[in-house]
Parts: structure tokens; C-alpha cells; sequence
């Protein structure tokens, strides 16, 4: 019987081996399995705080990911030392072309201020992907767009002021629409609840507010009130005191703006909205400081002395204040999105593979209820990188 069972496992060992050899054949290579394909990938931000921290941190972390799955992606980051620091910029990504990195990102500091320097990588051969905006650059053929309409930005805050202070929403004293917590309270969102208002019940909301801008003159901050002022214009009982402060996109600056407005508004001022949460943190701060600050569980009292904080963005920090009910309500602009699809995108691109050239991140208001469900897990889809390697026709250098 032991015979006839070694003579069996004799035949069929051989048999079992070559079917596994041939099934092996069959299907396609684990990406671990194969030589990493090596991608440098050259990012530069205008900054490396705030907003940006978290779009560098999720740059790496998808860099991460994609290193499990066959590549060996490095990320190469180049900040300059203020947003204001135009030409640092411009030397950094000159700095990026020398090393000739496979793909080159950039969060425009200004846009006219980097577009030789842009044009310059696309000469040299290096693929160029814009991150922060979807308004095509003049005169660059830029490969991919990753962001959103600032000016659309700007509209989902007045959205959500107005909302706060009577309008139909998810905030304030207002009639109260039945959300889903992961429903996008985007700009369709808010004009459909516009739509279904008379002009005269949109005149019977009041408060008095300032604004906090970055940039004076420059693109973000422009169209940023541009959006912001287009909404209040159908809330004519909201009122804008002074002019607004530039806070140049900074905390600091925002803290002495947000002292400044205070100082010159001992009462009567409802709200402050900041274009950048950097600016809204020191807003909140500045108001808290002062005892002046309202809160979520405080609801909107217009009137008194106390400011409720406006602003957009929304990083860790910023959704920890919400939470907490210190900021009533912000615009995400997708920083986790920016650095997470950048690197899938830079891989794509250097890997000869079609990549979409426009990613619009809507923006969309977080607030108490909802602020869990952007940091400090945010929701973002797989990606399937042994699909991309499988696929990837990078030629080495």
C-alpha cells in the first residue's frame, strides 16, 4: 500500500508543480514582486504650515502607500520661508529642473509671479501639475489641475454666514434642513436652498460683520471676496463694516488684524470671516482672548459684543476648533485631496499613463455636526497603484 502511494505522489507531484507553474503564468505579477520603478516627485508650496503642512503630509503618505505596491517614490519638498516670498518660489522650482525630478507640483504662491519658471519645466520635458486652482494658467501647458474655484470658496461662506444668522440650513435659529452627516454642503447645495427664498425673507436676516483677506490684490484673496461678496449682495441686511484687513494669509497677521477690528468695533459686530483658517485661528484667538468670542452652543445673538469666527480651509487643527464649536462653520478646499491625488497623479504622469486634467475639489462647509468626517481620518478613495504599475511605461533615466 506505501508503494502504491509513493508511486501515486511520484506521478502526481510533477503534474500538481507544472499546473502551478502555468497558473502562476496566468496571472500578472505582484507589483512587490517586480523591480520598484524609481519616481521623484518635486513639490512646491508657498508655505509649510497650516493648510500646507497637511496637503505635504498626505503628499508623503500616498508616497507611502505607493512605495508597498512596486515604486520607489521620493517627494522632494521646497517651501519658500513666507507666502510673500515670490521669488523663492521661482528659484525652487528652477532648483527642481536641475535635479530633473519626473514631475514637478506647485501651490502658486501668485500665478504670473511662477509662470516663466513653469514654462521652463514644460521645455525641459518635465510634466507640471497645479495644485490650489482650476483657472488654466496663460500661456503653460499645465498637465493636471487639482483644486477648486476660489471664488466658489468665498460663496459657501456667505452661504453659511446667512445660514447662521436666519436663513434656512444646518446652523443658527434658521428652519433646519435634515442633513445625512457625509451630505456635501456644497454650492449647489446652498443655491438650492436660495432659490426657494423670497427677496424679502432674505432682507429680514441682519448682523454686522468683517472681513480678513490674504493677499491684498492677489488671485486667492480677489476671488475669494469676490464669491463672498456676490452671495451677501442678496443678503442686504448683512452688513460689511470698513474695509477688509490683509492678513496675508497668516496667523500672526490675522491675531492683529482681528485686535484691530475688535478695538474698532467695542460692539455691534456679529462676525469676523477670515479667507484662510490660518487668519481665522488668530481671529478666534484675538475674540477668545478679549472674552468676545461666540460660540457654537452660544447660537447667534446679533448685537452684543460677541463674534462668532468664519473662515475656510480646514485642516487638523481647524476641525478640532469646530468641533469644539470655537469656529461656527468653515470651507474645506480638500488639503488631504491636494496631496493625496498630487502623488497618484505625479506617478500617472511619469508613468506615460492618461491622467484627468482637471480634479475640482467642491467646496463645502464643515461644521460641528459634521467635522469628524474630514480630520483625522479623512474619507479618501484607494488607490489602485499595482493597476498603475502594471501599466507604467516610465523609461529610466
Amino acid at each position: 500500500m506505501r508503494n502504491g502511494f509513493s508511486r501515486f505522489m511520484a506521478c502526481a507531484a510533477p503534474a500538481a508543480l507544472a499546473a502551478g507553474l502555468l497558473s502562476a503564468a496566468a496571472l500578472p505579477a505582484n507589483a512587490q514582486d517586480q523591480k520598484p520603478i524609481d519616481i521623484t516627485v518635486g513639490w512646491a508650496p508657498p508655505d509649510i504650515t497650516g493648510v500646507f503642512k497637511t496637503a505635504t503630509d498626505f503628499f508623503q503618505k500616498s508616497a507611502d502607500d505607493a512605495n508597498k505596491h512596486g515604486f520607489n517614490v521620493k517627494l522632494i519638498t521646497r517651501a519658500q520661508t513666507s507666502p510673500t516670498a515670490f521669488a523663492e518660489q521661482v528659484a525652487n522650482i528652477e532648483d527642481m529642473i536641475q535635479r530633473g525630478v519626473d514631475v514637478i507640483a506647485v501651490s502658486p504662491a501668485e500665478v504670473a509671479t511662477v509662470t516663466p519658471a513653469l514654462k521652463r519645466a514644460r521645455e525641459a520635458g518635465i510634466p507640471v501639475i497645479i495644485v490650489n486652482l482650476l483657472e488654466p494658467i496663460k500661456g503653460v501647458d499645465v498637465n493636471a489641475y487639482i483644486g477648486f474655484d476660489n471664488s466658489d470658496g468665498g460663496r459657501v461662506s456667505a452661504n453659511a454666514v446667512a445660514d447662521y444668522f436666519g436663513a434656512p440650513g444646518v446652523l443658527g435659529d434658521g428652519d433646519k434642513v435634515e442633513v445625512k452627516p457625509d451630505t456635501y454642503l456644497d454650492l449647489g447645495f446652498w443655491k438650492d436652498l436660495t432659490s426657494k427664498e423670497s427677496e424679502a425673507d432674505r432682507a429680514k436676516i441682519k448682523a454686522r460683520g468683517a472681513i480678513i483677506e490674504g493677499v491684498a490684490g492677489g488671485f486667492y484673496s480677489t476671488e475669494r471676496l469676490k464669491g463672498f461678496n456676490e452671495v451677501l449682495k442678496e443678503f442686504p441686511g448683512i452688513e460689511i463694516v470698513g474695509n477688509p484687513c490683509a492678513g496675508d494669509w497668516n496667523r500672526e497677521k490675522g491675531t492683529r488684524c482681528a485686535e484691530d477690528i475688535l478695538q474698532s468695533n467695542p460692539d455691534k459686530l456679529d462676525f469676523i470671516w477670515a479667507a484662510s483658517n490660518e487668519m481665522g485661528l488668530g481671529a478666534m484667538l484675538a475674540a477668545n482672548a478679549q472674552g468676545r468670542l461666540e460660540t457654537a452652543d452660544d447660537g447667534p445673538k446679533t448685537g452684543d459684543k460677541k463674534v462668532a469666527i468664519f473662515t475656510n480651509d480646514v485642516t487638523p487643527e481647524s476641525v478640532d476648533r469646530i468641533a469644539e464649536g470655537k469656529i461656527i462653520a468653515e470651507t474645506t478646499h480638500g488639503f488631504a485631496d491636494w496631496g493625496w491625488f498630487g502623488t497618484k497623479f505625479a506617478v500617472q504622469l511619469a508613468c506615460g499613463i492618461e491622467t484627468p486634467k482637471t480634479y475640482d475639489i467642491r467646496p463645502r462647509t464643515v461644521y460641528k455636526v459634521n467635522a469628524r468626517n474630514f480630520y483625522p481620518e479623512p474619507k479618501l478613495e484607494a488607490i489602485d497603484w499595482d493597476g498603475i504599475h502594471a501599466n507604467c511605461k516610465k523609461a529610466e533615466k
